[in-house]
């Protein structure tokens, strides 16, 4: 009876090889329904609110109208930015917390 697995490759290995599959084809889900999921960030006391999904995309920003002054645009911008950076943070934040739980809390280099 032939054996199953991969050629040349010693038992133990071939476990080792077929473990390290099944994760990847875990981690691959996991991003897919990472990148549906959706974080939001507001400041301001809600004045701008900035939702990012799990690829870190930013899919929407909320002005509040009364935040808008022509005279002093800056505070407008320090808002966004600030709105924009946090749901970026979120969004990692819900990536790494995800897959720990299929790493088992190891720090995999290059993995996310």
């Amino acid at each position: 009876m032939a054996k199953r697995g991969f050629p040349g490759v010693p038992g133990n290995m071939n476990n080792m090889l077929k473990q390290v599959q099944k994760m990847q084809r875990e981690m691959e889900k996991m991003q897919n329904e990472l990148a549906q999921k959706e974080v939001e960030a507001s400041v301001g006391g809600g004045a701008v609110t900035v939702r990012a999904n799990g690829k870190k995309e930013i899919v929407s920003v909320e002005i509040k109208p009364e935040v808008v002054d022509p005279d002093d645009i800056e505070m407008l911008q320090d808002l966004v930015l600030s709105a924009v950076n946090e749901a970026l943070r979120s969004a990692d934040e819900m990536m790494n917390s995800q897959m720990s739980k299929l790493t088992g809390g190891m720090n995999i280099p290059g993995l996310f």
